[in-house]
């Protein structure tokens, strides 16, 4: 096994001025962020993401429709079968909806949304 030798890291609360108790004005950007929190990435669009996203919205859908249709009896079917599409669809739907609603706000130019909030497949 190898020996580690660790040093006490000192912490700015036990610290005067002298001995750098202050944080360093390099960590911080020109508007005083705190460049260690900066993430940036390239601000392309993901195609495949958001093609995926606009199907899954429609599949949910078209099952949430479908569920709709049997508890009215409007389609032959019985009320578990209704539950069945009703379940199906909302679990389709609702990340459907989630990616399609960041990829609009993205492309209308919403403030704090952006095409690198959604995964790229």
């Amino acid at each position: 096994m190898r020996e580690t030798r660790y040093s006490r890291v000192p912490t700015s609360e036990g610290l005067s001025r002298s001995q750098g108790g202050r944080r360093n004005f390099d960590d911080y950007g020109p508007a005083g962020e705190d460049l260690r929190f900066r993430y940036d990435i390239p601000d392309q669009v993901p195609w495949k993401s958001i093609l995926l996203a606009i199907a899954l919205l429609l599949c949910g859908t078209i099952f949430i429709v479908i569920s709709h249709l049997i508890f009215t009896a409007h389609i032959g079917g019985e009320t578990s079968q209704a539950f069945g599409f009703l379940l199906l669809g909302i679990l389709v739907f609702l990340p459907g909806f989630y990616e399609t609603r960041i990829a609009y706000y993205s492309w209308r130019g919403f403030k704090g949304y952006s095409y690198s909030r959604i995964p790229a497949y």
